[in-house]
């Protein structure tokens, strides 16, 4: 482009005008965006949210305690502590998650052997104390009980491609 062409360009303020218009093109076009808190959009089955804890049907605690989860974790977040129960099985005594590490890059979901720990399909857990983002296992098995259908119809869908 010319000098002089440019000179004109910019004196005429032809690409402020250009931009003004194409703002008011979108202004009073229909809005995309969401009634967030009311209208929520879909969420795919492999949506890491918050962590969950397992439980079987029968109400016992998936975990074996095997401490893959733990060893697996890049950002050292899940701290495992176990203790063999009196029929020869092991559970965990403490399974303590720390959110303000976790990355959620899904590494302890894959890692785990039986399904017990789950990122579940949550992802409202804005909390206003840090030590609120400390899951314990209390925790961590009170969101699975809460969202235990929506899990495994996730699981489930997801199946095929695991």
């Amino acid at each position: 482009m010319s000098r002089i062409a440019q000179t004109i360009r910019g004196a005429l303020l032809l690409d402020f005008w250009g931009a003004f218009v194409l703002g008011m093109k979108y202004f009073f076009r229909p809005k995309t965006t969401l009634n967030y808190p009311f209208e929520k959009g879909p969420l795919s089955p492999r949506f890491r949210g918050q962590h969950v804890l397992r439980r079987y049907p029968n109400g016992e605690e998936r975990c074996i305690a095997c401490k893959l989860c733990e060893a697996v974790c890049p950002a050292q977040a899940i701290t495992i502590e176990a203790e063999p129960r009196a029929d020869g099985s092991r559970r965990t005594t403490r399974y303590d998650i720390d959110m303000t590490k976790c990355i959620y890059c899904g590494f302890c979901e894959e890692a785990c052997p039986v399904d017990a720990i789950v990122e579940g399909p949550n992802f409202e857990f804005a909390t206003e104390t840090r030590e609120e983002l400390y899951y314990d296992k209390a925790k961590l098995l009170e969101n699975g009980d809460r969202w235990e259908a929506e899990i495994a119809r996730n699981l489930e869908l997801d199946a095929p491609y695991r």
